[in-house]
């Protein structure tokens, strides 16, 4: 229900709406020629690659507003396909958002949602250049489409990958799928408890960052390019580290494997998995949304890679018939499964 402080959507129309959450906007990028306010947005790449990437969000399939703030929602909205570009060694130069809203939701709850979506391209140097805005009969719809550039030269695809090829991986993973489970967890013991309820938060600020506001991993496309190494495939991990390789190993035809003991993870990721009761390794593995990067290079790289802060190599790529596996602590052998978006169906 709607109170007496916030503002009905219909007060100011659709037109109204997108005046209101796009005042102020100012391109910052050269290839941004022009931006909101006319029929199309115009850019110019010049000699540049242009890579396209989007993103469908649905309430109540990829992320639930009890819990979810809607400024971390549109910051996330917007990074996750930053890091679609910078999965493919590239810059994310635009970004254009969709919305569909229905009558639950008040101009300051849109405003709530643009202010993070407008901090993710501050941050990130992205232009907001355009979108659209529709009534929705289902919830809140979130479309997000980055446009980015790319030296032809320099572009990651996934079908790069060789035998002998080491593979690598930034930051840590499962954290964000364990802050989901604290989330969920927190949410269904609300329901039960009475009116001066407290979520057990406390010392479990890092996995719900992870989870609630992501961030792209801009600094490690930096560090590669100072070191001199192109990666010879690379993904970034949403839906998980083992369909992310699996579909490098695929499109590259060539096998992996990797070992339990590098896998990097956080110390939080550790003890809520022992509070659940969960495989650690499975999180990291199957959890997804970590948007870190999963990527290979030369084994000449090795010294270089090495170096790097905040990646860490967790194994090789092999021949294709020897498959998709981890080699476990104790030296036993564990075919790779991928997850992704087949386990809500």
């Amino acid at each position: 229900m709607i109170n007496e402080t916030e503002t009905e959507i219909s007060t100011l129309g659709e037109f109204g709406l997108i005046e209101h959450i796009t005042k102020g906007i100012e391109l910052k990028n050269e290839s941004s020629v022009k931006g909101i306010g006319d029929d199309c947005a115009v850019l110019d790449y010049k000699n540049k690659e242009t890579l396209v990437t989007t993103d469908l969000l649905l309430e109540g399939i990829h992320f639930d507003l009890t819990y979810t703030p809607l400024k971390h929602l549109g910051y996330k909205a917007a990074v996750v396909n930053f890091s679609d570009v910078y999965a493919m060694n590239g810059t994310p130069k635009q970004l254009t958002v969709s919305i569909g809203v229905s009558k639950r939701f008040t101009v300051e709850h849109i405003e709530q949602l643009y202010a993070g979506i407008r901090l993710a391209c501050e941050n990130y140097g992205v232009d907001l250049v355009g979108g659209d805005t529709s009534a929705s009969v289902t919830g809140l719809i979130i479309s997000v489409t980055c446009i980015g550039e790319g030296d032809k030269d320099k572009i990651v695809y996934r079908n790069g990958a060789k035998d002998t090829d080491l593979i690598c991986v930034s930051g840590d993973l499962g954290s964000a799928y364990m802050g989901l489970q604290l989330l969920e967890r927190e949410r269904s013991v609300s329901r039960d408890s009475s009116d001066d309820f407290h979520p057990a938060f406390e010392g479990r600020e890092y996995i719900l960052e992870r989870q609630l506001k992501p961030e792209a991993r801009q600094d490690i496309i930096e560090s590669l390019a100072k070191a001199g190494v192109k990666p010879t495939a690379m993904m970034d991990v949403s839906d998980g580290l083992s369909s992310e390789l699996m579909h490098i190993c695929k499109q590259s035809n060539t096998g992996c494997r990797i070992y339990e003991e590098r896998i990097p993870i956080d110390y939080q990721t550790a003890v809520m998995a022992e509070e659940f009761n969960m495989n650690l390794v499975t999180a990291a593995l199957n959890g997804g949304e970590d948007y870190e990067l999963v990527f290979t290079v030369p084994l000449t790289d090795h010294e270089k890679v090495a170096a790097m802060k905040d990646a860490k190599i967790i194994g090789r790529i092999t021949k294709p018939e020897l498959g998709y596996y981890m080699e476990t602590r104790d030296g036993a052998e564990m075919e790779l499964k991928a997850q992704g978006w087949q386990a809500q169906w």
